[in-house]
């Protein structure tokens, strides 16, 4: 079994040094498979990328000395307990280039991970400061005009509105309660935070919904106009149909395309509502007022104000490409997102400053504590969690 174990390590290192040949993915692949215990072990390990200090220097030890009190110690195998008490988060040092001294030192990880309550420990407080928060994922309510809510499934990324029926992008019909067959609905779509969806209006305009948002809208466009109300933020790709016109609304203002591709972002949290386009043209109306915008511009209205100006789209789409991007993005702005995807709430000490930038970007689907280890290695704050609160400090 230690055997096994040392060879798994082996493949794991392997993996993280580029290295892994097609064979030993599939053995490895077939590992994390065979149990959600291995599977969530190597999350952990992975995604999160702790390791204990001392391990830094692993490849200046004699690698069979290491195996050798590997082979005396080692009890417990990698079927490992994430919900048990005693397993600890331990950082990889990317310097470690041995392959073999590597992987004693993995299954010395493992032998933590698996239950030794003796080990010393006390040189790392990040498991206290950054407990195990998961990523966002899939999730969306329909509720129609009745109140009746569906739960759409986790399972599936999108909702294709029909005439008569919900169904998902695979073809499989919704049929919670039997509301699949549907009449003419008015149908609300709502994300929690932590989640998002894909939706496709009746019209065969593609919506792309994003976390702790809400658009409402007709099962039928049977008036002049193909009219939302959009509280949050969504990508649309609009359908062209010149003799629809397609509106965008909410309580501040109104966006009106014929076929485009655009990103409104109307978050109560932002300084105002920004309107992105990327395909097409825009125009915004304001009370009396009115802009039209371009590809590549953005349009923020703040109380009423238009203002226009090019904008980096990476860091508009970042949310809908699975990314936080964070290029010359405000540091608040950023955390903000974070936020809404982990579903957080951000406490800043006095002494934070309103005018950090940061760079570079980072996957969503990362472990809550690899965005914010990134984010302090980039500039001077220390995140601490606690339940659903991240407190940020200079």
């Amino acid at each position: 079994m230690l055997e096994k174990e040392f060879y798994i390590s082996t493949l794991i290192t392997s993996e993280l040094n580029g290295s892994l040949d097609p064979a030993g993915n599939d053995e490895l692949q077939n590992w994390k498979n065979s149990s959600s215990e291995h599977l969530e072990f190597y999350d952990r390990l992975i995604a999160k990328e702790y390791f204990l200090q001392e391990f830094q220097n692993f490849n200046q030890i004699e690698t069979d000395h290491i195996w050798q009190l590997t082979r005396s110690g080692l009890k417990d195998s990698l079927n490992v307990k994430t919900t048990d008490a005693s397993v600890r988060r331990i950082k990889i040092w990317p310097r470690i280039a041995a392959l073999a001294a590597t992987a004693a030192a993995l299954v010395v990880c493992i032998y933590f991970f698996s239950g030794n309550r003796h080990a010393n420990l006390s040189q790392i407080d990040y498991a206290k400061r950054y407990p195990y928060v998961k990523p966002g994922k899939s999730g969306s309510t329909i509720t129609l005009s009745s109140g009746k809510v569906i739960r759409l499934s986790d399972h599936q990324k999108g909702l294709v509105i029909g005439s008569s029926r919900l169904a998902y992008t695979d073809g499989s019909v919704v049929t919670a309660d039997g509301a699949s067959n549907l009449k003419d609905e008015t149908l609300t779509a709502t994300t929690t935070k932590g989640q998002t969806y894909i939706f496709t209006l009746p019209d065969g305009t593609k919506v792309w919904l994003n976390a702790d948002s809400k658009i409402s809208f007709a099962q039928f466009f049977k008036h002049k106009t193909r009219k939302v109300f959009l509280e949050g933020e969504a990508y649309f790709e609009v359908a062209k149909d010149k003799l629809h016109p397609f509106i965008v609304a909410n309580k501040n203002q109104q966006i009106e395309v014929l076929g485009t591709h655009f990103n409104v972002n109307s978050y109560k949290d932002e300084p105002g509502i920004a309107t992105t386009l990327l395909e097409g043209s825009v125009k915004i109306k304001v009370g009396n007022g009115q802009k039209i915008i371009r590809p590549g511009e953005q349009a923020l209205n703040r109380l009423g104000i238009i203002s226009v100006r090019k904008t980096d789209l990476a860091s508009v789409l970042d949310w809908k490409n699975g990314d936080f991007y964070l290029n010359h993005v405000e540091f608040k702005t950023a955390m903000r997102k974070i936020a809404r995807w982990y579903n957080m709430e951000v406490i800043y000490d006095a002494s934070v400053p309103d005018n950090m930038e940061l760079g570079g970007w980072v996957s969503r689907n990362n472990q809550l504590s690899t965005v914010l280890k990134s984010i302090e290695s980039a500039v001077s704050v220390t995140f601490r969690v606690e339940g659903r609160k991240i407190f940020v400090m200079r």
